[in-house]
Parts: structure tokens; C-alpha cells; sequence
């Protein structure tokens, strides 16, 4: 065997061999890389001299690259500054860092707990809470990374979810839907011991595992854009239990429950089966597409506030202007909702339409008339800015500007319109007669400006972020885009907005869903229990205390018919599930609109259903409820449940009882208290056999118990 030179040293080759295989971890950033270009220059100089010293210096060079594995620990987004956990029992803190490393839970109220990244990079640690107090600190460290979350406590936590009634704010969405007590209820709202939660809107195909948002200590200002329901919820176990309580808010309105059920569940069911496997078909179409959307500029909004849609620029001053050539946009004729075109699209979309006006209109005020817009806009006239509305809210008003007359030319004049729809339909979309352009001073000139609009997205809206488009490549309509999911498909809430939370204990869920799932009854007599069961399983907390709210009266397809009837009794059978409890509304009802807004109400029902199921407190959390009838002659006495210390009503003749016969036919009836009863007749009826209450969609709950809850609907002939 030949020997080598220098002493057994290895060969100038083999030493740059062994730097090319040396992995410089990214995270090492440009000092390593330096070091690394500095170390080859010496190699050069010193390879004439072939030292062995070389080396050994390289040696220690590559071990010191290669023992040292940066951690690059990163938190769910839950497990942060401000949070609530769970008191009692073995919580999770969880997170990312590179595979295999160990990650060291250091909670200022107990011992250390360990836990080690998987390939994945996913860690998980268990950890035991204490009683309710706070606050505390949790330090999380690896190798090279320590992260401190601060101001924790330890109370109760409460998942809230649903539809636009759990979304609602407590500052509400003036002018249409106000919230009872809102002003003073903001104003009082500094209760540090409360934290808050509000996972951001997002769909997906397939379950995520992490949500944006972040938690709020409660005061005037995060309250204020928190939900409602919770928020009332909430004060009211903390005012009664004198603890701090955490509420998570996952909520998106006019959404049905089988969006907010896992794929598996719905096909297991055989519900949805279609349109999950479709979903499941596209997913990489979706993949790719949104790959293609991560490519463009961001612009990330705060995730609450009244000012969070102000100043915006999409590529105002330009895409306002006189000048601009929009010749190759696409056209859409409005009023309408942009979907017709776009599919499902949340975001900002600019439209623009040229209008002729005659040469003695100059200097003339005039006003033009959009009609209502969906959600909010900038409009300007020949480039300048003359109204906007920028406030949630306002989607059903009808936009009126003033255009001064300075403005005013004769022959080409350009109306440009930029809106931002939030969530479901978006566009310029009053009825036919609603856009029009008038002389303020007299009605000699009345220019309908409906028709031919051109019109650009120039922003796709996910969660907090707006996706930015060049409207000069038109990218967005040029891009192969798949079939669209959206918050109405069956499981995306359930991928997006509940599977990321599941690891973080909670104590139990309320829930204010249904309007959207009526007409469906039958169906939702299955889903929900389903949906119930779907997100236990998921939290693997058997059997936790699940609260919901029956929806309230509204017209639907008529005052008289009986379609949202029959969803609240879809819902009341889903009380055969175990540890559920239902909040009545019939009796804080706006018939006319869906939003109704009596929210203390609620929440306090539904902590008072916690309170006493959960907290052994001695308060009456269910009203009346059928128990029971006798028909005596021409009258039906009628039992209640949960009658608590008796019956009462505002009037002695009880309005929304309905007696039938043998033939079937419910006519009015009489109906009064007598003592524990409430009896019910009317000389239609001869031979009676059945009583219903409150069987319409318009109906008003006036039975109640001396507690002040109301009676629940019900129907004897099933």
C-alpha cells in the first residue's frame, strides 16, 4: 500500500470534499457562511505547506457546524401572552421546531415537562394546571431559543362558535343591527380577569392545524369587536364564580352546521358524500392556486376596530383616474353581485363606467345614486374621491355622494368604484332603478348609469390579509382557478376554524347556529347531534357541557308558514344528546330581522344553563316545557316541566295557542293560567285532541315562569 505524504494527512481534495458536505443550517445566517469562505482561503495558503495542524482545524470547524442544531421553536398561535388555561386538569402546549429537538415547559406554578419534535417537527407537552389564578408565566426553551409567555391564567375557557348571531359584535353593525345595552356595556368592559380569542375567518379543504389571532386582555377596545353572546357569557360566570374566564370566539356568519363537521363525520353519515369527495379531488388545484396567491403582496389588516377597512390603497389614484385605460377589463352588468363573475370571492374588486354628459351640466351640483353596496367602498368622480363608506354594516344602504359641480365636464365623465365585500355576496347590487346620476337643483336631468360596468379584483381577502393583484396583467382572471370552496362547504369551518383549536383544553362550547340550515330540518336533526358528538370526539373530552340557542322567530318565507318551527324542533330533539341545554328565544325576537338584539339575554341564559350544570349553582336555567295534557269536554289542561315557582304571563288570555280536532285543523284558541296548568279551548272545537304553541315563524313567547324564562314552542299531534 502506498503511503501517504505529510504524515497520513488527508489528500487537499478530500478536506474540500468533506466542506462541501457540511450542511450550514439557514438559520446560522451569513457569519457561518463567511466563516466558511475565510476557512477555504486559509486551506489555499496553507496547502503548500501541508500542515498537519490544517486538519485539525478543519476537524473542529465541521463539528462545530454539525453538533449544534438551531431550535426554531414556534408557538401555536394559542399559546400566548394573555392567555386562559384550563384550571385543573392536564392541558397542552404545543408547537414547531427542527426534528428531533427537545423542548424544555417550564410553568412558573409547577415542575418542568419535557418534549421532544418529532420528524415533522411537531412537539406537544402535557401539562398539569392548578386551581384557578394567576398570573403566571411559562418559559419554553430549547437549545438555542427561549420564549417566555407571560401574563397567563388560570380559570375556565369556553369555545363559542356559529353563525352571524355568535359573530355579532357588542359595538354591533350599526345601522341595522344595534346590540341592547352596547354603549354601556363597552364602556364598563375593563375585566382584565376575561381574555379573549378570536380565531380568524379561514376555509379550507383539508384540516388545519394552527388559526391567526392572538389573545386580548378584555377592555373597552378589544371588547367592543368580540362577539356579543360570548362576551355577556362570559361576564356573567365571571361575575358569578370569581375567576378568570377565557373565551374563544370561531364564528362566521350565515355559515350551516355541516360546514362546522369533519369531512369523516359527513360521509360516514352519507351526507355531503359528492361534495367532500370533490373537494378531495381538487385539492391540489387548490394547493397550486393558493401557492400562486402566497406569490403576491400582502396586506394585513388589524383584526379589530372600526378603522381596520380605512386607508387602504389598491391602486387608488390610478385606477380612479380619468385616464386610465381599462379598455381590456371585462365587463359586468349591474347592479348585481360580483360573484355572477368571479365565483366565491371575498376581497376588492374596482369598477368603472364612462357616461356622456351635455356641456350645460358644468358647474352643476349633481348626486349620484349607487344603491346599496356590499360591504363598503370608495367612490370617486373624474378622479377625486366624493363618498365613501368604510364600516361593516352597511351592506343593505343605499350609497348617495354628492359630486360638486367644479367636477362637472362636458362630454367623457368617469365613475369609479372600489368595494370590499368581507364574506359572502359582494358588488354594487340594489334592484333595477337604483343607480342613477341627478342634477341636485331639479329633476331636468336624470341619467341611468345602469348597465355595462367594467370591472377588476384587484385584492383577494383571506382571514386578515388581502392578496394583491397587478390589474394591469389582470393575473387574477388570467389565473386557472378551481372550483371554489367556501365558508358554506361542507367541513371547510370545521378544517379551518375548530381542528386547529382542538388541542387546547377547554371546559365546554356554546353555540348559536341554524338559520342557515333552515328549510333542512329533517337533516339537521342529524347533523347537529352528529356535529355535537364530531367535536367531543375531537377534543377527546367526553360527554363536555355543550350549550346552543334555539334561533328566534323571524319571517323566513312568510310571517304565518312554519319553516324556522320546524328547525327549532330539529334543534330541541338534539337535547337527547347527552350534557346539552337550550336557551329559548321566542320571547327576544325581532321578527323583521334575523339579527335580533337582545345578546345579554342570551349569553346570561346560556351561563346561567353552565352555572347550573357545571358550577352547582342554584339558579332556574330552563323554562316551561309540554309535560303533559288532559282533555276534559271542549277543554285541554296542559302540564309543564321546569314551571319553577309557577306560571305567569303578561296577559291573562296567553296570545299563540292552537287547538285541532280530530280533523287536524289548528284554529285559535283561548288560552289562560290556572294555577300549575294553562288551559285551552275554543268553541270551533267540540272534540279536542292536540294543542300547539307558538307554531308560526312570526310567533312571540308570552308563557313564562315566575324565573322570567320563556316557554319552549310545541306541538302535541306528532
Amino acid at each position: 500500500m502506498r503511503r501517504r505524504e505529510n504524515g497520513g494527512i488527508p489528500p487537499f481534495s478530500l478536506l474540500l470534499r468533506l466542506l462541501k458536505k457540511t450542511v450550514i443550517p439557514e438559520s446560522r445566517g451569513l457569519g457561518m457562511r463567511n466563516l466558511l469562505k475565510q476557512t477555504v482561503t486559509i486551506i489555499i495558503i496553507l496547502h503548500m505547506k501541508k500542515s498537519a495542524i490544517l486538519f485539525v482545524i478543519l476537524s473542529l470547524f465541521v463539528s462545530a457546524c454539525q453538533e449544534k442544531t438551531p431550535g426554531f421553536i414556534k408557538l401555536s398561535s394559542l399559546i400566548s401572552d394573555n392567555m386562559v388555561l384550563q384550571q385543573k386538569t392536564d392541558v397542552r402546549i404545543w408547537g414547531y421546531a427542527n426534528a428531533n429537538h427537545k423542548i424544555k415547559i417550564t410553568p412558573e406554578w409547577g415542575d418542568p415537562v419535557t418534549a421532544k419534535a418529532g420528524q415533522d417537527g411537531k412537539w406537544l407537552a402535557i401539562v398539569p394546571t392548578p386551581a384557578a389564578g394567576g398570573p403566571y408565566t411559562i418559559g419554553i426553551a430549547g437549545s438555542d431559543t427561549t420564549i417566555t409567555v407571560s401574563n397567563v391564567m388560570i380559570g375556565e375557557v369556553w369555545f363559542c362558535s356559529g353563525q352571524s348571531n355568535m359573530e355579532m359584535p357588542l359595538k354591533g353593525w350599526p345601522p341595522n343591527d344595534t346590540i341592547m345595552y352596547s354603549a354601556a356595556s363597552i364602556a364598563s368592559a375593563s375585566i382584565p380577569e376575561i381574555r379573549l380569542f378570536n380565531v380568524q375567518r379561514k376555509v379550507s379543504g383539508v384540516p388545519l392545524e394552527d388559526c391567526t389571532g392572538s389573545w386580548q386582555v378584555c377592555s373597552p377596545e378589544t371588547a367592543a369587536s368580540f362577539s356579543a353572546t360570548a362576551f355577556f357569557f362570559g361576564r356573567k360566570l365571571h361575575s358569578e364564580l370569581g375567576i378568570p374566564v377565557g373565551l374563544i370566539a370561531s364564528s362566521w356568519g350565515g355559515t350551516p352546521s355541516e360546514a362546522w363537521t369533519s369531512a369523516e363525520v359527513l360521509k360516514n353519515a352519507g351526507e355531503f358524500v359528492e361534495e367532500i369527495n370533490t373537494m378531495a379531488a381538487s385539492a391540489s388545484a387548490v394547493a397550486e392556486y393558493q401557492t400562486w396567491l402566497s406569490g403576491h403582496k400582502r396586506l394585513e389588516i388589524s383584526s379589530a376596530g372600526d378603522d381596520q377597512w380605512k386607508n387602504l390603497d389598491f391602486g387608488d389614484s390610478g385606477l380612479a383616474s380619468v385616464d386610465y385605460d381599462d379598455s381590456t377589463w371585462p365587463s359586468i352588468k349591474l347592479p348585481a353581485m360580483f360573484e355572477s363573475k368571479l365565483g366565491e370571492f371575498d376581497g376588492a374588486v374596482w369598477f368603472r363606467k364612462t357616461i356622456e354628459l351635455p356641456g350645460e351640466l358644468k358647474g352643476k351640483n349633481m348626486i349620484l345614486f349607487l344603491g346599496p353596496i356590499d360591504d363598503m367602498d370608495r367612490t370617486y368622480f373624474n378622479g377625486e374621491l366624493v363618498g365613501a363608506t368604510e364600516t361593516g354594516g352597511f351592506w343593505q344602504i343605499g350609497r348617495k355622494y354628492e359630486v360638486p359641480g367644479r367636477l362637472i365636464r362636458e362630454g367623457k365623465n368617469v365613475i369609479s368604484v372600489r368595494v370590499i365585500d368581507t364574506q359572502g355576496g359582494g358588488g354594487i347590487w340594489g334592484e333595477a332603478g337604483s343607480m342613477r346620476f341627478v342634477t341636485r337643483d331639479s329633476k331636468m336631468y336624470n341619467f341611468n348609469i345602469e348597465g355595462d360596468w367594467k370591472f377588476q379584483p384587484v385584492a383577494e381577502l383571506e382571514g386578515n390579509k388581502f392578496y394583491v393583484f397587478d390589474p394591469s396583467e389582470q393575473d387574477f382572471l388570467k389565473q386557472a382557478r378551481p372550483k371554489s370552496i367556501g365558508p358554506n362547504s361542507p367541513s371547510t369551518l370545521y378544517n379551518a376554524m375548530v381542528n386547529p383549536v382542538v388541542n387546547y383544553r377547554i371546559k365546554g362550547a356554546i353555540w348559536y347556529q341554524g338559520e342557515s340550515n333552515v328549510g333542512r330540518a329533517d337533516q339537521y336533526a342529524m347533523i347537529f347531534p352528529l356535529m355535537i358528538q364530531n367535536w367531543r370526539t375531537a377534543w377527546e373530552i367526553s360527554d363536555f357541557p355543550f350549550y346552543f340557542v334555539q334561533i328566534a322567530p323571524y319571517v323566513y318565507a312568510g310571517i304565518d308558514s312554519s319553516n324556522s318551527v320546524l328547525l327549532r324542533e330539529a334543534q330541541a330533539k338534539s337535547l337527547s344528546v347527552p350534557n346539552t341545554g337550550m336557551v329559548v328565544t321566542l320571547d327576544i325576537a325581532t321578527v323583521m330581522n334575523i339579527h335580533p338584539p337582545f345578546k345579554l339575554e342570551v349569553g346570561e341564559r346560556l351561563a346561567n344553563l353552565a352555572l347550573a350544570n357545571d358550577y352547582g349553582k342554584a339558579v332556574t336555567a330552563v323554562g316551561p316545557g309540554f309535560k303533559s295534557l288532559v282533555v276534559e269536554g271542549q277543554t285541554v289542561k296542559i302540564s309543564f316541566s321546569n314551571a319553577g315557582s309557577g306560571l305567569v304571563s303578561a296577559s291573562e288570555f296567553i296570545p299563540e295557542f292552537e287547538v285541532a280536532g280530530k280533523d287536524g285543523k289548528f284554529v285559535k284558541a283561548v288560552a289562560k293560567i290556572v294555577g300549575s296548568e294553562v288551559w285551552v279551548s275554543s268553541p270551533k272545537v267540540q272534540e279536542p285532541e292536540a294543542v300547539r304553541y307558538c307554531w308560526r315563524n312570526g310567533a312571540t313567547g308570552t308563557l313564562f315562569n315566575k324565573e322570567g324564562l320563556p316557554a319552549s314552542q310545541f306541538n302535541t299531534r306528532k
